[in-house]
């Protein structure tokens, strides 16, 4: 009996050995499950929340001021032939609305009306040429829309012009409104907003035409003078420019009283370069501010020695504001110098083909027009 237990004995410390050897195993296991959570490659989480383009942004913020300084000269987009915005004068220079905002650019950046050269670009090349570098600002009679301002690569100042999309029609048409224009073909730009807002407008009302595009102004209203259209659409103030230079007989022609849209005239740059956006929308609100403090091209010099904080902060006579932004102090005041407040300008084109101010006065006086402070 006592050598069976002493086997059953040893039996049992065999077992419990065996159990023993075997414990372990399950921590293999659990190390090998400890290598799961590498698969998700903790690594590459920090690769995706680098924040190194953030980082980077202030080193781009600017470039372009720095390049048209070392430059000593702007590249300004422009249309060029749009009556009272931006045509070529016997004199060989450009003139209008435009072309002299582009002119209170280089006032700010030189000093000097002259260091500017003007870009005519069409309505399929004004975005790609801020893109590619080409300019360095455009003053382009551009409607701003969240499609343009989200998807074409720019950054819109503010507005300088507050238009309205409108129809030009034969005056032997005896068109008196929309409707009338049933069945009619329409002369229209490629590439404008106008082509999507006649879209929207006419199939809102149920009003059957024909679009007719044409890639420049001068073709479409030969084509409207030759009969090949019933009518023209832009906008209002681009029609009245249009009547006034590209048709053959302004007076055969009206402007159909309605509104069609918002067309919201803005410049614009290349999207990410804040700094850059910053000096044009300055030059911009210096020369709506102007107007509102009553300093013109003409009192500017004595306004310089008023009391009047606003003023001295807007000549740069007190707290270095302009400074601050790779100008110099005298900046604004160059501006409204040699290129003037915003009525000055708005005077010496877009009056002259009987525009009314209307929403492009002061809000002071009813219009949309206002600067944030300058402080």
């Amino acid at each position: 009996m006592n050598k069976i237990g002493i086997a059953l004995a040893s039996l049992l410390i065999l077992a419990a050995l065996a159990a023993c050897a075997q414990a372990p195993a399950p921590a293999q296991v659990v190390k090998e499950t400890v290598v799961v959570p590498q698969t998700v490659v903790v690594p590459q989480t920090v690769v995706v929340q680098q924040p190194a383009p953030t980082a980077a942004a202030p080193a781009v913020s600017g470039a372009r001021l720095k390049t048209v300084l070392d430059r000593k000269k702007l590249i300004c987009g422009i249309n060029g032939t749009l009556v009272g915005f931006s045509t070529l004068a016997p004199d060989g220079t450009y003139q209008g609305f435009d072309a002299d905002f582009c002119r209170a650019m280089v006032a700010a950046l030189f000093g000097d009306v002259k260091p500017v050269e003007f870009r005519t670009l069409n309505t399929t090349e004004r975005f790609a040429a801020l893109q590619s570098g080409d300019v360095d600002i455009v003053f382009r009679n551009t409607t701003f829309t969240l499609g343009r301002d989200t998807q074409n690569g720019v950054d819109y100042g503010p507005t300088t012009f507050y238009d309205g999309g409108g129809m030009m029609v034969p005056k032997k048409s005896n068109v008196k409104k929309l409707e009338d224009l049933n069945g009619a073909t329409i002369c229209v730009l490629e590439g404008t907003t106008n082509v999507q807002v006649l879209a929207d407008v006419f199939k809102a009302r149920n009003i059957k035409y024909t679009a007719q595009t044409f890639k420049d102004a001068p073709t479409l209203y030969q084509s409207l003078d030759a009969g090949k259209c019933d009518a023209a659409t832009s906008d209002k103030s681009q029609l009245a420019g249009q009547r006034a230079s590209l048709v053959k007989n302004a007076d055969d022609y009206v402007i159909l009283e309605e509104t069609m849209s918002k067309e919201p005239l803005t410049p614009m740059v290349a999207q990410g370069d804040s700094a850059w956006r910053d000096v044009m929308s300055w030059v911009v609100y210096a020369t709506f501010y102007a107007e509102e403090l009553g300093i013109t091209s003409k009192n500017v010099d004595d306004l310089k020695k008023s009391d009047d904080v606003n003023v001295k902060r807007l000549l740069g006579v007190t707290d270095d504001l302009p400074k601050k932004m790779g100008l110099s102090n005298d900046a604004f005041y160059n501006v409204i110098k040699l290129v003037g407040n915003y009525g000055e300008i708005y005077d010496r084109s877009i009056s002259k083909l009987g525009v009314p101010r209307g929403l492009n006065a002061l809000y002071t006086k009813g219009g949309l027009l206002y600067a944030p402070p300058v402080r």
